[in-house]
């Protein structure tokens, strides 16, 4: 938490498809006056974002409480006595998994991912890539090993989602309940198999 009482989640934006999913964990956070945002938006995720949503770095930074630069390895982010609550990477990029699974700190989305870890804090990867070849699936099996969690946005259909928006607000719930951020307008809940309609006899 910071002198405010808020709470802060690291959220990082990076070259995968799916940019859709860090801007709306932003746009949720702002909601949430008891959370306070952390953005690294890498130069790969701001063209993604240009080209998926017509977004401008500006733009999407704007949608957070603090903004990093990911060369900036000096960041108050990349230390451990820095608290948070955690890291969502979304998406994350096979070359972002990699990173973080070997612990190479080369930018600061894999050094505040490093960091996270080491900390034991809550790490979350929306690895968005397929098919997956033999190295992505050890890369994650490494970040799972180390306390990491791996979150491919696969979309859930018994919700009967209507519009892409159900489906990205769907997985932005799941993400945002693992961190504790509560929400109820995100997601439709489980609540057991709908019972068979009868079929009329013909």
């Amino acid at each position: 938490m910071n002198r405010a009482g808020r709470k802060r989640l690291i959220v990082a934006i990076t070259g995968a498809s799916g940019s859709i999913y860090g801007v709306r964990i932003l746009q949720e956070l702002r909601r949430h006056p008891g959370w306070e945002s952390h953005l690294v938006l890498s130069a790969s995720g701001a063209l993604t974002a240009a080209q998926e949503l017509s977004m401008k770095r500006t733009e999407i930074e704007a949608l957070a409480d603090v903004v990093h630069n990911v060369k900036d390895v000096g960041a108050s982010i990349s230390s451990g006595s820095f608290p948070t609550e955690g890291m969502v990477i979304a998406p994350c990029s096979m070359k972002t998994l990699a990173a973080v699974a070997l612990g190479m700190g080369d930018n600061l989305v894999s050094r505040a991912a490093d960091v996270v870890l080491k900390e034991r804090r809550r790490v979350v990867l929306l690895a968005r890539e397929t098919p997956l070849n033999l190295a992505h699936l050890r890369n994650m099996t490494s970040v799972t090993e180390m306390g990491g969690i791996i979150f491919p946005p696969v979309p859930a259909f018994y919700n009967l989602p209507s519009s892409l928006d159900d489906v990205v607000n769907h997985t932005v719930g799941r993400v945002l309940d693992l961190f504790g951020v509560q929400h109820e307008h995100l997601l439709e809940r489980w609540q057991g198999l709908r019972k068979p309609q009868a079929v009329p006899e013909t």
